[in-house]
C-alpha cells in the first residue's frame, strides 16, 4: 500500500523526481518490457499521425465551390465537399424551408440537457419532467409537422445528424429506466417476474442489433393487424430501445449486487418499504458505482446508430455515403474526407460523454486511487 497525503492522494516516495524526465523514467522506461512497448508505440504513432495531419490539414484543400478545386496534384482532404453538403449531413433531405423547425428542436434540447448536466443548476426535477415528457412531444410536433402552419415532413426525408441524435437520444432515455426496472425484476423474489425479466434480457442480449433492426423494419409488419403499419423510423426506435435496455439491465444489476446487504437491512429497520428503500437508499448507491458502465453503454448505443442504414434510414454516416455518389463532387479523396468528417463528429459526442462520466466519478468520489 503506497503512502498517501492528507487529501487521500498517493504521495511520491522520497527522492523521486517530479520533473518530466523523472515521470517518463517511472512510467515509460521503468523496465525492459515497458521500454520496448514505449518505443513500439512511439514508432506506430510516428507512422500514423504525421501522414494523417498532412492529409487532413497541411495538404488539404480548404476553399472552393466545385470539384475542380480538389483535382490538384498531391491534394489532401477535400473539405469543400463537406462544406457544400453540410446541410445534407445535418438534416438529410429535410425541406430547406422547414429546417428552422429542426434548429428549434436542437436549441431546445441543448437548453434542457445542459442544466441537467450541471450539478449546481436549480430546478432539476422540473428539468427532468420537461425533458422526459414535454420535450419529446414538442420535438415530435415540430419535426413531423402535420399541424396547422406546419407542413408534414415524413421520416423518410429525415437524415444525417438529425436521425443519429433521434435514435441515440431515444434509446438512451428509454433504456435507462427500463433497464432499472428489468434489473430489479431479475432480482425479484417473485418467480414469475424474475423469470420474465430473465427471458427478456437474455433474448435481446442473444440477438445482434442488426437482426433486431431488420426484424423491426421488415418482419414486424407481417405480424401486425391489416392496416396497422407503423413508421419505419418508429419501428427502429422501438427495436433499439428494447435492445439497449437489456444491456443496461445487466449493468444496473451489477451495481445492485455490489451494495452490501446491510444497506437493505438498514432501510427495512427504519421502516422503509421496498420502493422507498430502493429509490431512496439502494439505487442511488448502485447507479453511482456503475457510472462507467452506464456511459459505456450509451457510447456504444450512439455508435450503433449507424446500423439503421441497412433498413433504409440515412443517419450521419449513411448520408455521407449517399453524398459520395453526387457527380458534382466525385473526387478521389472525397470518400476518405467524408468518413474522416463523420468519425470526427462521432468522436466529439463520444469523447464528451466520456469526459462527463469522468467528471461525475470524481465529483461523487467513485474512483478509488491506489
Amino acid at each position: 500500500m503506497g503512502m498517501e497525503d492528507v487529501s487521500g492522494r498517493p504521495r511520491m516516495k522520497p527522492g523521486t523526481s517530479r520533473s518530466p524526465l523523472g515521470w517518463a523514467r517511472r512510467n515509460l522506461f521503468s523496465g525492459v518490457g515497458n521500454t520496448v512497448l514505449t518505443l513500439v508505440s512511439v514508432y506506430i504513432l510516428w507512422m500514423v499521425i504525421p501522414p494523417l495531419l498532412d492529409f487532413t490539414i497541411f495538404s488539404a484543400v480548404w476553399t472552393g465551390t466545385t470539384r475542380e478545386a480538389c483535382l490538384v496534384p498531391d491534394a489532401g482532404a477535400c473539405w469543400p465537399f463537406v462544406w457544400a453538403n453540410i446541410d445534407q449531413f445535418i438534416y438529410g433531405r429535410y425541406p430547406p424551408s422547414e429546417i428552422w423547425r429542426v434548429n428549434i428542436v436542437f436549441a431546445l434540447g441543448i437548453a434542457t440537457i445542459v442544466p441537467m448536466l450541471i450539478p449546481a443548476a436549480p430546478a432539476k426535477r422540473f428539468n427532468l419532467i420537461f425533458l422526459l415528457v414535454v420535450y419529446p412531444l414538442i420535438a415530435l410536433v415540430l419535426l413531423a409537422g402535420d399541424r396547422p402552419g406546419l407542413p408534414p415532413v415524413p421520416t423518410s426525408e429525415w437524415g444525417g445528424l438529425l436521425v443519429t441524435l433521434v435514435v441515440a437520444v431515444t434509446g438512451i432515455v428509454v433504456s435507462l429506466p427500463l433497464g432499472i426496472v428489468l434489473a430489479l425484476g431479475r432480482r425479484s423474489s417473485m418467480p414469475a417476474i424474475r423469470m420474465l425479466s430473465i427471458v427478456f434480457i437474455e433474448f435481446w442480449r442473444g440477438v445482434p442489433l442488426i437482426t433486431v433492426l431488420f426484424m423491426a423494419s421488415v418482419m414486424l409488419p407481417l405480424f401486425l393487424p391489416e392496416g396497422l403499419n407503423p413508421d419505419n423510423l418508429l419501428r427502429c426506435l422501438v427495436g433499439v430501445a428494447l435492445f439497449s435496455s437489456a444491456y443496461m439491465a445487466e449493468v444496473v444489476r451489477g451495481g445492485l449486487q455490489a451494495i452490501p446487504a446491510g444497506q437493505y437491512e438498514a432501510a427495512r429497520a427504519v421502516g422503509l418499504g421496498y420502493w422507498q428503500a430502493m429509490i431512496g437508499v439502494v439505487l442511488p448507491q448502485a447507479l453511482r458505482h456503475v457510472i462507467p458502465g452506464i456511459v459505456n453503454t450509451f457510447i456504444g448505443l450512439f455508435k450503433d446508430t449507424t446500423l439503421v442504414l441497412i433498413v433504409g434510414i440515412f443517419d450521419l454516416l449513411g448520408q455521407v455515403r449517399a453524398q459520395l455518389s453526387d457527380p458534382n463532387w466525385t473526387v478521389p479523396q472525397g470518400a476518405l474526407t467524408g468518413y474522416i468528417f463523420a468519425a470526427l463528429v462521432f468522436w466529439v459526442f463520444c469523447f464528451g460523454m466520456s469526459q462527463y462520466s469522468n467528471f461525475m466519478e470524481r465529483r461523487l468520489n467513485t474512483g478509488h486511487e491506489r
